[in-house]
């Protein structure tokens, strides 16, 4: 039985994430911050009915010694870690770099880059060991460039990733490590993480903002399942598997005066 390891999936993208893996019946380990959290996702997960086991483990992925205890802990627990998922991410206050404070910037930078460097050294450093198993990891808005007043720093931690991990593609490619290595992009989700500011912090989106994510937006459930049904049956390595085409964001900005939605009403 195959096991999965997510990072930053006591909720959104992560948990729902872990509710498809589990019906693909994958021994699932769950990660974040804190506990109680964590046993809230787990009894969540349990009610799925999966030949698979769910356990979870705190963990702070600006912390490389936390995700070698995670990696550890899943080991011990399955013997084998088959896919490693970087998903934990922050996002960031919607202002200009110039009003950021050094603690912000540190918190993105450390959550959403240096998070995935320390995640996917740590799994490669095992899966290379066994000469199998899949990373993937979270691309995000500034993956492909874009630019928008207030997502300045989270874009180039963003960016940073998808260079990161093409890269490493490429290095488990040449080491022959028999790991695969691919990114997920998830467009936009409406999720806590859109609607707050380094983890915990609501904020206000502009108005602006909430059309465009009315428009390109979609439910966390939605798009894990698409991402799951994929990453379960992917084989090759520097895949990008993306929900948001620009064929769809282009179809859903022409129907957009007839398909009418409001993800924020009850925010």
């Amino acid at each position: 039985m195959k096991t999965v390891v997510i990072t930053g999936s006591a909720r959104g993208l992560g948990l729902n994430l872990a509710k498809f893996f589990r019906e693909y019946n994958y021994n699932v380990v769950i990660s974040d911050l804190k506990e109680e959290n964590l046993l809230t996702a787990e009894k969540e997960l349990e009610t799925i009915n999966s030949k698979g086991k769910v356990t979870h483990k705190v963990c702070d992925v600006s912390k490389i010694s936390d995700l070698e205890d995670l990696m550890n802990f899943s080991k011990k627990e399955f013997e084998q870690v088959d896919i490693w998922i970087n998903n934990a991410g922050v996002n960031q206050p919607q202002k200009p770099i110039w009003e950021l404070e050094e603690k912000e910037i540190n918190m993105i930078v450390d959550v959403d880059l240096k998070g995935t460097v320390y995640g996917s050294k740590v799994a490669m450093e095992e899966m290379s060991k066994q000469h199998s198993g899949a990373i993937y990891n979270i691309e995000g808005y500034g993956s492909n460039d874009a630019h928008m007043l207030g997502l300045n720093m989270y874009g180039t931690s963003k960016r940073a990733v998808t260079y990161f991990t093409e890269g490493l593609a490429q290095e488990a490619e040449e080491k022959n490590t028999g790991v695969i290595v691919g990114k997920l992009s998830p467009g936009i989700m409406i999720t806590d993480f859109t609607t707050h500011s380094l983890g915990n912090d609501k904020m206000e989106l502009a108005e602006k903002t909430k059309k465009v994510y009315n428009i390109l937006g979609d439910k966390p459930e939605v798009v894990a399942k698409f991402l799951v049904d994929r990453m379960v049956t992917n084989t090759k390595n520097n895949v990008k598997i993306n929900w948001l085409t620009n064929t769809k964001a282009f179809t859903r900005f022409l129907m957009a005066p007839f398909n009418k939605r409001d993800f924020f009403k009850d925010k």
